[in-house]
């Protein structure tokens, strides 16, 4: 007879993947939300001029 996991187990895998995948994701919006402002900022600057 195999063991069933305890559920014990499957509630720590399921956390770990979701902070894994929050970390992940946070990456990518801060690298997205830097491309995105160098223009925004840049645009600004040829305004002042």
């Amino acid at each position: 007879m195999k063991r069933k996991p305890d559920i014990l187990w499957v509630l720590v895998l399921v956390f770990g993947l979701g902070v894994v995948t929050t970390g992940y994701t946070q990456g990518l919006w801060e690298r997205s939300d830097d491309s995105a402002q160098v223009p925004i900022n840049h645009s600004q600057q040829l305004h002042q001029r």
